[in-house]
């Protein structure tokens, strides 16, 4: 049984972490850690920082904070030689330096999102990108994400842009020329592929991907309801990790 730290445990997605790994027989969530109390610690330890873990009682840490939090989980697991799952997103290139710097000396996963669905969802429209002319992206989520566009949508653009210039095809030139309102049209996340991004309250993650042919459209949508959607992807991470470091981003090579 993998005994797991998870950072920003007293968030949301920290707190469903915990409520949905410990819920799980391969797993027992050993500590919290969160500069905030914890509303619910599930028969956990809390502390502030995670230089306060004692690392002979923890086998893997999970992150869900803010990027310069997974900066400090990145370089402790990796002079404790801790494997680290990683769910943050909007990383600077100096910070993702750092945390591909800390997986030379043990495991590091980082997705985008745990979601099974959405890693199918972008396996779909990989499939589909060949066979359409325009393809545009609409994510969804809650209004407290801090950055735009989403790294699903990213992580789905750029699986799109990919398999269009796998199938050599030319890229897509958007027909407006005219804006009324600057930034309408949304924002080109590569070969044309457009990106429009909505926050609002109520929301938790979704995602529209549109293509459009010749007398057709395809949709795919995928919803997380609830943060519980991303245990699944979380616990086939912690299932993956070994003893040998390395990086390994995204959890497609775990979905068979």
């Amino acid at each position: 049984m993998k005994r797991i730290a998870i950072v920003g445990g007293a968030g949301r997605m920290g707190q469903a972490m915990a409520l949905g790994l410990g819920s799980q027989g391969d797993f027992t969530v050993a500590t919290l850690v969160d500069v905030h109390e914890p509303h619910e610690k599930f028969g956990a330890d809390s502390v502030r920082r995670i230089d306060d873990v004692d690392p002979s009682l923890v086998d893997a840490v999970v992150d869900f904070s803010i990027p310069e939090s997974v900066v400090s989980s990145a370089k402790w697991c990796g002079a404790h030689a801790i494997p680290l799952v990683i769910g943050t997103t909007g990383l600077s290139p100096d910070q993702r330096a750092a945390v591909e710097e800390a997986s030379r000396t043990t495991r590091i996963v980082m997705a985008s999102n745990f979601s099974v669905g959405a890693v199918l969802s972008e396996r779909f429209a990989a499939l589909a990108a060949p066979y359409f002319d325009r393809v545009e992206i609409i994510e969804l989520h809650h209004d407290m994400k801090v950055d735009a566009p989403s790294g699903t949508s990213l992580a789905a653009a750029h699986a799109i842009v990919d398999a269009r210039a796998s199938a050599g095809l030319d890229p897509m030139v958007d027909p407006t020329t005219r804006h009324t309102l600057e930034g309408a049209r949304g924002a080109d996340a590569g070969d044309g592929v457009r990106v429009h991004s909505v926050r609002l309250p109520g929301l938790v993650a979704h995602q529209e991907i549109l293509f459009g042919g010749p007398g057709e459209g395809l949709t795919i949508r995928h919803d997380s309801f609830d943060r519980q959607s991303f245990v699944h992807g979380v616990a086939l991470a912690l299932g993956s990790l070994d003893s040998s470091p390395g990086f390994t981003l995204g959890i497609d090579s775990f979905v068979k």
